[in-house]
């Protein structure tokens, strides 16, 4: 009868020293890896590119707000600038919100990636430090086998 199909082996515990070996686990981490990490990387991309175009908005909205005050102090002209300079104004204010929006994004994406990032080096530590797989010894003088098992335990088996 096969070790795994034995009625007396029904208890998890027996394969939770397992757990570093499992290569369908490890492929499957490296694949989901492989498909998240080039989409993280390109979002953070984006984000700080609008992050940029964002600002610069911002200091070009400004410049033009100075100039449209400037123009209407020096014309004293029947046009009404201050509607568009108000108009200006809360444009501004909504562009601020929306960099806020996409910093606080961009800090939450750059968790995501550090866990990514720590979640695979634990893995790779682990698979890297796992201990090898119990292999019998006979001795030539006796008829015992001697087994070492996971965590470098000799024991006799007869």
């Amino acid at each position: 009868m096969d070790v795994d199909t034995a009625s007396d082996n029904t208890s998890i515990d027996d394969k939770t020293e397992d757990f570093c070996e499992n290569p369908t686990r490890d492929a499957l981490t490296e694949g989901l890896m492989g498909l998240l990490k080039p989409t993280v990387d390109q979002l953070d991309e984006r984000i700080r590119a609008t992050r940029i175009s964002q600002i610069e908005l911002k200091q070009q909205i400004e410049s033009l707000t100075e100039e449209l005050l400037k123009i209407s102090e020096a014309l004293q002209c029947p046009l009404e600038l201050d509607v568009y300079v108000k108009k200006l104004i809360n444009t501004k204010h909504k562009v601020t919100v929306v960099s806020n929006i996409l910093q606080t994004t961009q800090e939450r994406l750059n968790k995501v990636h550090q866990a990514v990032e720590r979640n695979t080096a634990r893995r790779r530590a682990l698979l890297e430090t796992a201990p090898a797989i119990s292999t019998p010894i006979v001795p030539e003088s006796s008829g015992q086998m001697l087994e070492t098992d996971k965590t470098g335990t000799t024991e006799i088996q007869e």
